[in-house]
């Protein structure tokens, strides 16, 4: 490894697994250089992350730099949220936020110091197929916090020079390394399941200062009336809790866009809440090889679910059919499906 290529810019987020990823990287003989982003006007968050950030820099002797994004994360982060929420759509933030900003900014910071690495705490993998030569993104070590699924838009001439270092790590590895090198800051740390920009007891109270109240009728699978909702944005496909009606529990089934009607079903599952294939838009594929013929995969339509047998075509349209072996239930348009072979990641594309 010559002097430039010791190297590596590594986003830091203040979590356990960044901050492992940092030391990681300091006892393979990297160069590490931390970056921490503040996306949002959530100070008390932003100040605590960024300190527990400076902190772990500071103990390991690395450069450590805060960079202020907050303009471009409203523009294209809070603005896509919004937008999808009033198409009625179901908004991945967290991957868009990936695709848009994140990796962006790295790679930008990184090039200005001509440094050739990049490097997060994502649980995932890289590997340069030998026979192919085209660089793999593969699921991590940790089935269960696996992070792939966040990062299948990545690209051939960005997978070349990522770095995950916790690839070949459980979590509770990573905590065992945070507890051995007295990281005891993180001892009983919990982690935020909230959106970073917005705290999740505060969405309702959130979209309805941003998109408004728009009041319409909640029906059965019949088309009889059971009550009133007070805007479609505030729900999603398979959702149980907030539906708020007598005789539950409900699922929502459906959305009516034209008559702004939210149709729901009291069976978890009803045979409504399933599809049999999706048309998938905006897709990326991380050879850079989109097939032209039928193949088959597994496809995950929820970071959460369990990837699916399914047969993948490519449309006319530029769009892809994707046909599942079983019916997968409470798909949502505007959330991404992404498509596996094995432990690859193969790309993944926008629900339609």
């Amino acid at each position: 490894m010559d002097s430039k290529n010791k190297k590596v810019v590594i986003g830091l987020s203040g979590g356990v697994d960044s901050s492992v990823s940092l030391l990681l990287l300091k006892e393979w003989g990297y160069e590490p250089i931390g970056v921490f982003f503040r996306y949002s006007n959530l100070k008390c968050e932003n100040n605590k992350s960024s300190e527990l950030a400076k902190k772990v820099c500071w103990e390991l002797k690395v450069p450590y730099y805060v960079i202020d994004e907050r303009i471009n994360f409203e523009k294209k982060v809070i603005a896509y949220f919004i937008s999808f929420l009033k198409d009625k759509k179901t908004p991945n933030p967290c991957l868009i936020c990936n695709r848009l900003l994140k990796f962006n900014k790295l790679f930008q910071f990184a090039k200005e110091r001509d440094i050739k690495y990049v490097a997060t705490g994502h649980y995932a993998k890289v590997r340069k197929n030998k026979k192919t030569g085209f660089y793999e993104l593969l699921k991590a070590k940790d089935k269960e916090k696996d992070q792939s699924y966040f990062l299948c838009f990545l690209k051939q001439n960005q997978l070349k020079k990522i770095i995950f270092p916790l690839g070949d790590y459980t979590k509770k590895e990573v905590y065992k390394l945070a507890k051995k090198n007295n990281f005891n800051f993180f001892n009983g740390l919990k982690q935020s399941q909230n959106l970073c920009f917005i705290d999740n007891k505060l969405i309702k109270s959130y979209l309805e200062k941003e998109i408004g109240l728009e009041p319409g009728n909640i029906i059965d699978d019949k088309e009889n009336i059971l009550g009133k909702h007070q805007g479609l944005h505030f729900y999603t496909i398979g959702q149980r809790k907030g539906i708020n009606l007598p005789n539950g529990p409900w699922w929502v089934s459906q959305f009516d866009r034209k008559k702004n009607q939210l149709i729901v079903v009291n069976k978890e599952n009803h045979p409504v809440l399933f599809k049999k294939k999706i048309i998938v838009s905006e897709y990326n594929f991380i050879s850079g090889i989109t097939p032209k013929k039928m193949i088959k995969v597994k496809v995950k339509t929820r970071f959460q679910q369990k990837s699916n047998l399914s047969k993948l075509y490519l449309k006319e349209n530029n769009t892809l059919e994707i046909i599942f072996n079983k019916p997968q239930k409470a798909v949502a348009s505007g959330q991404w499906a992404v498509f596996y072979k094995d432990n690859i990641c193969l790309g993944g594309g926008i629900i339609e």
